[in-house]
C-alpha cells in the first residue's frame, strides 16, 4: 500500500465513497506509481500514473475508453468537498482561495469551480467543479549522490540552480537536499546548517496546521504559503539561515530578494522551469543571473531514466563536472 507511512487513509477517507472503493481495488503496482487521482462532474474518473494518464472503471481496472470508464457525479464533488474541508469550507477559506487544501500527510487536492473575486483578489471557490488528488511522495536519499557538488568541508553550500522541466522530480530533489544540509552528512565532513524553506506552493515541506508532513531536517524553519519575495526577506531578518531554499523563481521580486539574501551571505538553492541552460538564458530576469555568474552549480534535470534523471552538474562558467544520466534509486515515502 503506498505511503503507509505517510497516512494514507488520510488520502483515501478524503475521496468520495464511490471513488474511494474504485481506489482500494486497484493493483497495487499502480498503487506504487499513482501520481494523482482526477474527479470532474460528468467527466471519467482518470489516475495519472508513471507519467500517462489513465481511465478507471467502477471496478478499479485501467481501461482504454472513457466510455467505459466510472463517471463522476456532483454528488461525488460535493462528497469530495465535505470530506477535504471537514465541513467547514470557511475553515479553509484562505487555502481554497489559492486553489488547493493541503490534507494531513502531505496530500495536496487542487480545486476548480468558480472564482468569488472580492477587492480584486480570489475569496473563495464556489460550484466546485473538479479536484486533482496529488500524492506526494518523498524520495529519501535522492540528492546523496550529488551532494559533494553543492556543500564542501567544513561549512560551504553553493548557490545551485536546478533546472527541470515539469514533472521531473525538481522539488523532490530540493526536498531531499534540503534535508541532507540541514540533518549534516557525516561521510562529507558536514555538520548541517539553518536552512530556511519559503514554501510558496506547499510543495517542499508539506505542511499541515504549520508543520511539516515531509522530513526536510531537523535545523529547517518553513515559511508555508508565503510569497517567495516576503518570505525570503522575512527569513533573512528573522531566523539567521544559513541556507535559503524555494522553488520555481522567475518574477522579478523573487530576483531581488535573492539578491537581498546573496548580499547577506547567504547561500540560495531553488529551481526553475526549462531544458538546460540555453534555455533559461532565454527567460527575462533569469538570463542577467546567469550572466553575473550567481549561481556556482547548475543541476539540470530530465526524465531520460524517470523522474529525477540528472543529465548534469555544471560549474558557474557552465562546464559540466558531473556527466549523466543517472537517477537514484531511494526509499518512497
Amino acid at each position: 500500500m503506498i505511503n503507509k507511512s505517510k497516512n494514507y487513509d488520510e488520502l483515501l477517507y478524503s475521496l468520495p465513497l464511490t471513488v474511494r472503493n474504485i481506489i482500494i481495488k486497484l493493483d497495487d503496482n499502480l498503487k506504487e506509481s499513482l501520481e494523482e487521482i482526477r474527479l470532474r462532474i460528468d467527466k471519467p474518473l482518470m489516475i495519472h500514473v508513471n507519467n500517462q494518464e489513465k481511465f478507471l472503471s467502477i471496478d478499479g481496472k485501467i481501461v482504454n475508453s472513457p466510455k467505459l470508464a466510472y463517471i463522476v457525479t456532483s454528488e461525488d464533488c460535493e462528497k469530495a468537498l465535505q470530506l477535504i474541508s471537514k465541513s467547514s469550507i470557511y475553515a479553509f477559506e484562505n487555502e481554497i482561495k489559492n486553489g488547493y487544501i493541503t490534507l494531513k500527510g502531505g496530500y495536496r487536492v487542487g480545486i476548480c469551480g468558480k472564482c468569488v473575486i472580492e477587492n480584486g483578489s480570489i475569496k473563495t471557490i464556489v460550484n466546485v467543479s473538479g479536484f486533482n488528488y496529488r500524492i506526494m511522495r518523498q524520495c529519501i536519499g535522492a540528492s546523496d549522490e550529488i551532494m559533494k557538488y553543492i556543500i564542501k568541508y567544513p561549512n560551504i553550500v553553493y548557490n545551485t540552480l536546478i533546472i527541470s522541466p515539469p514533472q521531473c522530480g525538481k522539488t523532490t530533489l530540493l526536498r531531499d537536499i534540503a534535508r541532507n544540509i540541514s540533518n549534516g552528512m557525516a561521510d562529507l565532513d558536514f555538520n548541517g546548517e539553518n536552512v530556511s524553506i519559503i514554501d510558496e506552493r506547499s510543495e517542499i515541506a508539506a505542511c499541515f496546521k504549520g508543520n511539516p508532513q515531509n522530513d526536510v531536517g531537523y535545523r529547517t524553519d518553513v515559511l508555508d504559503s508565503c510569497p517567495k519575495h516576503i518570505g525570503i526577506l522575512m527569513m533573512i531578518r528573522s531566523m539567521s539561515p544559513k541556507v535559503i531554499i524555494t522553488d520555481e523563481i522567475g518574477k522579478i521580486e523573487d530576483i531581488l530578494a535573492i539578491h537581498e539574501a546573496l548580499n547577506a551571505g547567504v547561500s540560495i538553492i531553488t529551481t526553475v522551469h526549462g531544458k538546460d541552460i540555453e534555455d533559461i538564458m532565454r527567460k527575462k530576469h533569469i538570463d542577467d543571473m546567469l550572466n553575473n555568474r550567481e549561481f556556482d552549480r547548475y543541476v539540470i534535470l530530465s526524465r531520460k531514466l524517470g523522474a529525477g534523471t540528472i543529465d548534469a552538474i555544471l560549474d558557474k562558467e557552465f562546464k559540466a563536472i558531473f556527466k549523466g544520466p543517472y537517477r537514484k534509486e531511494c526509499s518512497l515515502l
